[in-house]
């Protein structure tokens, strides 16, 4: 045993463990502390986690309802819309019929009207051909003094007409 302690390794041990027992004290309880405020942290980040998470779900969920709201509104305009467009588009039939019926009895007097002019030309044009037919009777086969004599009394005529 005495060989030992003549040892310096022996020494260089015994210096080297009793410096690890001399700065182990100080040393775990930095260690100690560092490994607290390491957890600390690491908790103070979990709850700030947990915190974000929640509020993620909530917005999560809002965003839900929102959509929902916006498909529920977004499917009473079109339903809105197609009512809207079912009345157009009767209105337009309505308005089309109606015109349409304007313009048959439109086209129609225009109709009747040309027919009274078709039927008054046809008249006059049968008037203006029968006093031409008789004017040439008259003048080839009447004399001066016979022409005369009908003028005469056409004229008597008229006057007591017009009286």
């Amino acid at each position: 045993m005495e060989q030992l302690f003549e040892d310096p390794s022996f020494w260089v041990a015994v210096a080297f463990v009793i410096a690890v027992a001399i700065a182990a004290k100080p040393l775990s309880s930095m260690i100690i502390s560092a490994l607290d405020r390491r957890s600390g942290e690491i908790a103070r980040r979990l709850d700030e986690a947990n915190a974000l998470n929640e509020e993620a779900k909530e917005l999560l969920s809002s965003y839900r309802r929102k959509h929902r709201d916006a498909e529920a509104e977004i499917a009473d305009i079109m339903a809105r819309a197609h009512e809207q467009a079912e009345i157009l588009k009767r209105n337009a039939s309505r308005e089309l019929q109606a015109r349409l019926v304007q313009r048959r009895q439109a086209a129609q007097e225009r109709i009747r009207q040309a027919e009274s002019d078709a039927v008054n030309q046809v008249r006059e044009a049968a008037v203006d051909l029968a006093l031409g037919a008789t004017a040439s009777l008259i003048h080839t086969r009447l004399d001066d003094s016979e022409q005369a004599r009908l003028v005469d009394e056409a004229i008597d005529e008229l006057d007591q007409r017009l009286a």
